[in-house]
């Protein structure tokens, strides 16, 4: 039985074992057929670590060390034993690296689309949690990785269906799909934001850039200007965007699915910054604007500045 873990899989539920000193972290997230994943071209494995994944972003984004994970299947009845087995192994795959027990779950029929839910825990230290509301006046904004390969991904996936000869033929796109089906969650990148009290507020990207600037400045009471041209976007992308007719800034900002962190920093933090970035090693982290009195939410780019797009939206 993994440490912290009293009673899993077995039992009518789970019994797990506060960490001491720390505060409990729990998130929840669905993935439906049809909505979050196409299964012609999302393979098994693919929507196992996507369903734990985007719950680790949300751990991620708050600071806490990821713990346990509740799983809960609804299954139609024509799914493949085959590819039940493949949800496991890609779920059970990530839990491995970030040393997640999966605790317990459900598993149930249904005449509807393939449901996957998550349920995460995690743990952080009292006072070093992460929120969205901390942002002020004056502190600068900063986001890890690079954006928009997710979102292309998934148009160059869902191009493929149609023209599987010519799908890669453009550089970046095993990159691309990677992104898109087996997102890295910034785990650690949280951890050592929170536990360097380096952040002052912290979202994960799961709807684009925009959508998590609008959350912070919303969650904080703040405006926050963009320089566009500072957005890590990959020469790949840049490439790709060029032969199709697709601007990287675009998906970027609206597309979704990096599950990057975007964060604020008070320049008073700005040895604590260095600190992180020392300790995360070659992951990048790009400063690529500025929090406001005013709650104007600005892009600025070459061409002048405009009000900044909105971001993916689930319910329009």
């Amino acid at each position: 039985m993994p440490a912290g873990v009293v009673i899993g899989p077995g039992d009518d539920a789970a019994v797990i074992e506060p960490v001491r000193g720390q505060l409990d972290v729990l998130t929840t997230d669905a993935q439906v057929e049809g909505v979050h994943f196409d299964r012609r071209f999302v393979p098994p494995d693919a929507i196992g670590h996507r369903a734990l994944a985007v719950n680790l972003s949300d751990l991620a984004a708050m600071g806490a060390t990821p713990r346990a994970a509740l799983l809960s299947l609804a299954l139609p009845d024509a799914l493949e034993l085959a590819a039940f087995d493949g949800f496991l192994d890609g779920l059970l795959g990530l839990a491995d690296q970030h040393g997640v027990a999966l605790i317990g779950g459900n598993i149930t029929r249904t005449t509807g689309p393939l449901v996957v839910d998550v349920t995460a825990v995690g743990a952080v230290h009292r006072r070093r949690f992460l929120t969205r509301s901390g942002a002020r006046a004056g502190d600068e904004v900063f986001v890890t990785g690079t954006l928009g390969n997710a979102a292309a991904g998934l148009l160059r996936l869902q191009a493929s269906l149609a023209d599987a000869d010519n799908a890669g033929t453009h550089p970046g796109f095993g990159e691309q799909a990677a992104r898109y089906l087996r997102p890295e969650p910034r785990v650690r990148a949280g951890r050592l934001l929170a536990g360097n009290r380096a952040a002052s507020s912290c979202i994960d990207l799961s709807d684009g850039l925009a959508d998590g600037v609008r959350q912070i400045a919303a969650a904080s009471r703040v405006g926050i200007t963009l320089d566009g041209s500072a957005v890590p976007i990959t020469e790949a992308l840049r490439a790709w965007g060029a032969a199709v007719g697709r601007d990287p800034l675009d998906l970027a900002l609206s597309g979704g699915d990096d599950f990057e962190l975007l964060f604020t920093i008070r320049p008073k933090r700005a040895g604590a910054l260095r600190t992180v970035r020392r300790q995360l090693g070659s992951l990048p982290i790009t400063r690529i604007g500025v929090v406001t009195r005013t709650p104007e939410l600005l892009l600025r780019h070459e061409r002048g500045t405009r009000e900044l797009p909105e971001g993916y939206e689930h319910f329009r």
